[in-house]
């Protein structure tokens, strides 16, 4: 993954092209995001965005992660209703698959471009139009499992 520089400077750059606004508080809560390394709640986002910003709301930190997620800066881990920063910005109509740890809790994105076609078939295969794909895949983590042995 592009450093969190690199990925902040990414998502300015795209906003401007579309003619949307990366607002202070949206790009905050993106750096803090990419900072976590992992998934992260909404409400653990509102914690630490009360740091720099005490007046920071609930509804702050939503509108934000949904503006993140249209922009495609973000994905939404369903399972544990956390978000993830996407580590391929521009890129909307990739597929991620979610790799999530059920020991620890870590989440990795990774890409697979052969599973994103097939699921392109079967979809188109049934008349389906998707606009989006993530595949979750919870099992253990290569850090978890090597601290078993």
């Amino acid at each position: 993954m592009a450093n969190q520089t690199q990925l902040l400077e990414k998502a300015q750059q795209l906003c401007d092209q579309r003619g949307v606004r990366l607002t202070p508080q949206r790009l905050k809560v993106l750096a803090l995001i990419i900072e976590h390394h992992s998934s992260i709640t909404a409400y653990e986002l509102l914690d630490l965005l009360k740091v720099s910003e005490p007046q920071a709301k609930p509804p702050t930190v939503y509108r934000a992660l949904d503006f993140l997620m249209a922009q495609g800066f973000i994905h939404k881990v369903e399972s544990t209703n956390s978000y993830i920063a996407c580590c391929v910005l521009g890129h909307a109509d990739h597929c991620s698959q979610l790799l999530i740890c059920d020991e620890c809790g870590y989440v990795e994105e990774c890409h697979d471009d052969d599973l994103a076609k097939l699921l392109r078939q079967k979809t188109e295969k049934y008349g389906f139009k998707v606009d989006h794909h993530v595949v979750e895949s919870h099992g253990v983590c290569r850090d978890c499992l090597s601290s078993k042995q």
